[in-house]
């Protein structure tokens, strides 16, 4: 317990002096940590939306869109299973519900059989099966047929549709070069934005807000906009107003895009270069071949951003859009075409915004705490234990060292309860110290010789000092993993604080008072 050689003293030293380089950016600020040198660690702790500020957003998926997209796909392959049966019939759709009326009764077994065929089995079962499907379909008479859209087909879609939201909301947020955002589920359908540092939150609503469906359409310019023929469809252009017609079937989607820059053309006006995969590619060369000389609509939810005239074939899968866009705008476009297409739209529930002044106050307020804390832990230590309260507090500031420096080196993001719990771990750091130190009395009173006391006292303490924080360490892993937010913050730094104040109230306190006592060589111990 009290052999110290010196390559332990070692560890313990070097132990320290990592924790001291590693917090040495946080305590420098920006301007300090750029000015240490290369070799050295200029990783900071990462200020949370509260002690930042920043933009914050709740967002919920249209459901009810997702639903709809669905039964139309469903509405759509059943016309296709028919047409190729010849089995003439008009179909319906209303709500979760399409109902098929044959032109002839007689070809109802026929297709009933084809339209069960469209089922498909709804999550993983057994052997990758399930008796769960996605459509129900049934007999109504007289040649008239309902396919259902089944709740566990809903539930399944409406589950897809958000974790795809999420991972397409998070890369719009990467691509916007934002740090450290928060980007979680709440819920069966909901989506917690927190963006630190970002106090323009238009910019962050106009990202989030589009779905971003792109498509390409050909242009029928012999047509009327106000009566399209069959097949065809009118669209506004964005910018000008114009009234086009064009197909509705598109030629080509943006599933097919890998890449969209911003760019600018021959005018040095803005653009957005894009860029398709291997099969984008091909379609789109073929259909600028056979489509010389005339007008490509390039389509973004709903909206003709751009139709420009077909010059020449385009065989090498890239292309440019251009329509008066302003440096943001192309921008912007170009993160909203990269990130890829929203599933359903999204719908802003809750949106508010973090002044860095209230940033600041907290983390001014946060300090104060801490120093009060740790003064008033300081002085009680040196007015009750004497030398061994100096002890302590020197393992209090390493301790504390310790833990940004930890803090820094994970990327852990500080929030303002995170703040409260580095002041909780400044009071609960010595707590092992004080039982510790009380066992110590004890051993002096009974007429212990100095270094049997001392490790009496560590030793008969551990088990109640390990009981403590294995339990305080125990909620503090269970508040990480079932909280969120601020809640996590918490517990991310009670965690650490638990770990560093094991390290130093232990190990450390007792190195220091070892080598002490060895060379005062005291008789009886001034405690």
């Amino acid at each position: 317990m009290l052999d110290f050689p010196p390559w332990k003293i070692a560890t313990i030293l070097l132990v320290c002096l990592a924790g001291f380089l590693t917090a040495l950016p946080t305590f420098l600020g920006d301007e300090g940590a750029a000015a240490l040198p290369d070799f050295l660690p200029k990783k900071q702790i990462t200020l949370g939306l509260d002690l930042r500020g920043g933009s914050h957003m709740l967002l919920e998926v249209d459901t009810d869109a997702v639903i709809e997209e669905r039964v139309a796909d469903i509405e759509g392959q059943i016309r296709d299973a028919l047409r190729k049966l010849r089995i003439l019939a008009s179909l319906e759709s209303r709500g979760r519900t399409v109902t098929v009326t044959l032109r002839d009764a007689s070809q109802e077994a026929a297709a009933l059989e084809a339209i069960r065929g469209l089922a498909t089995p709804v999550g993983g079962g057994l052997l990758g099966g399930s008796f769960a499907r996605d459509i129900a379909v049934q007999s109504l008479g007289q040649g008239r047929i309902s396919v259902t859209l089944t709740d566990a087909a809903i539930a399944e879609r409406v589950s897809s549709a958000v974790e795809q939201s999420l991972e397409i909301v998070r890369r719009r947020i990467d691509e916007m070069g934002t740090r450290e955002p928060t980007i979680q589920r709440q819920g069966e359908d909901r989506i917690l934005v927190q963006v630190p540092g970002l106090q323009n939150s238009q910019e962050l609503r106009d990202i989030l807000s589009k779905t971003a469906k792109l498509s390409f359409h050909m242009v029928n310019e012999a047509a009327d906009p106000d009566r399209p023929p069959p097949g065809f469809m009118t669209l506004p252009v964005a910018v000008t107003g114009e009234r086009l017609v064009i197909e509705r079937r598109a030629r080509l989607t943006g599933e097919h895009l890998v890449d969209a820059r911003l760019g600018y053309n021959q005018s040095n006006q803005p653009v957005v270069n894009f860029r398709f995969d291997a099969t984008g590619g091909r379609i789109f060369g073929e259909i600028t071949r056979k489509n010389v000389n005339r007008r490509f609509a390039i389509v973004l939810d709903d909206v003709i951003i751009s139709a420009p005239n077909i010059n020449e074939p385009i065989l090498g899968g890239s292309g440019m859009i251009f329509g008066n866009f302003t440096v943001e705008s192309a921008n912007q476009l170009a993160i909203l075409l990269k990130a890829g297409a929203l599933p359903a739209p999204l719908t802003i529930l809750e949106e508010r915004t973090v002044g860095p002044d209230l940033g600041q106050d907290s983390i001014e307020a946060g300090e104060i705490a801490a120093v009060i804390g740790m003064v008033a832990v300081v002085f009680f230590m040196i007015a009750v234990y004497g030398w061994f309260g100096v002890a302590a507090n020197a393992a209090l500031f390493v301790n504390l060292v310790l833990l940004v420096g930890a803090l820094s080196t994970l990327g852990a993001t500080l929030t303002l309860p995170g703040l409260a719990g580095i002041v909780l771990t400044i009071g609960m750091a010595v707590d092992a110290n004080v039982l510790i130190f009380e066992r110590i009395k004890e051993e002096v009173a009974a007429g212990r010789p100095p270094l049997r006391a001392l490790e009496a006292g560590y030793s008969q303490a551990m088990s109640t000092i390990l009981d403590a924080n294995i339990t305080t360490f125990i909620a503090a892993f269970l508040l990480f993993q079932f909280g969120s937010g601020p809640v996590r913050g918490f517990a991310v730094t009670l965690g650490i604080g638990i770990l560093t104040s094991m390290f130093t109230a232990i190990i450390l306190t007792r190195m220091m008072l070892v080598i002490w006592l060895r060379r005062r060589r005291l008789q009886r111990l001034p405690i």
